[in-house]
């Protein structure tokens, strides 16, 4: 059984880590900071454990999170953009964020690109529990590992999900029942472009 559920698990793109994960903002930022002064990935890890920079309980849960922070960074290969959302106002470093999670976890990337851009490819502004209840349906019926998550995990992750597109301003609240129209900062924009990643453009209501 063990082995049986380590092979779905090898055999998926997709992982729940966003449960434990979340946004995490402010550690992003911090993070960017250390990595903008040029420190490499173990000595930016060493200084927020050192100096418990994200504020944790736990020795132990500050590394996780600073180690989670700096996968995130690294995952969008391009040190402008981690310059950007060390120094942007909060808004576009928000985006910066968004972007870092979407190159980082492949369910952030296709919930963004098949429900959220889909919605704004269609003109279609509604948003709802049917549009996340939907997406995990079709997603547990796709992937033999996502069917083995458990109907906590799920909801937690739809939790998650909802709570990024408040902090994205694509929601006015976790309640709303409708997308506002967001708008690509250009230098996220051209990033996008140069990593030639087109394909989220319609998760951030751009089709030029």
């Amino acid at each position: 059984m063990q082995t049986n559920t380590a092979a779905l698990r090898a055999a998926s793109p997709y992982n729940a880590a966003i449960t434990r994960e979340q946004f995490l903002f402010y550690e992003m930022r911090t993070t960017a900071r250390l990595m903008s002064e040029g420190l490499d990935d173990n000595e930016v890890a060493e200084r927020i454990v050192k100096d418990n920079l994200f504020q944790y309980p736990t020795e132990k849960s500050i590394r996780k999170m600073a180690l989670a922070c700096i996968r995130r960074l690294r995952a969008m290969q391009d040190d402008t953009l981690i310059s950007a959302l060390a120094s942007q106002p909060a808004e576009v470093s928000k985006q910066i964020c968004l972007y870092a999670m979407m190159k980082r976890y492949r369910l952030v990337w296709d919930f963004m690109v098949t429900v959220i851009g889909e919605k704004y490819r269609l003109q279609d502004t509604s948003f709802g529990k049917i549009d996340l209840n939907t997406f995990f349906l079709r997603l547990q019926e796709q992937d033999d590992w996502v069917a083995t998550w458990s109907d906590t995990t799920i909801k937690k992750l739809k939790q998650v999900l909802a709570k990024i597109l408040v902090e994205n301003e694509y929601l006015d609240s976790v309640a709303a029942d409708h997308l506002n129209l967001v708008w690509l900062y250009p230098v996220l924009e051209n990033a996008i472009r140069s990593n030639n990643d087109d394909a989220v453009l319609p998760a951030f209501n751009n089709f030029s």
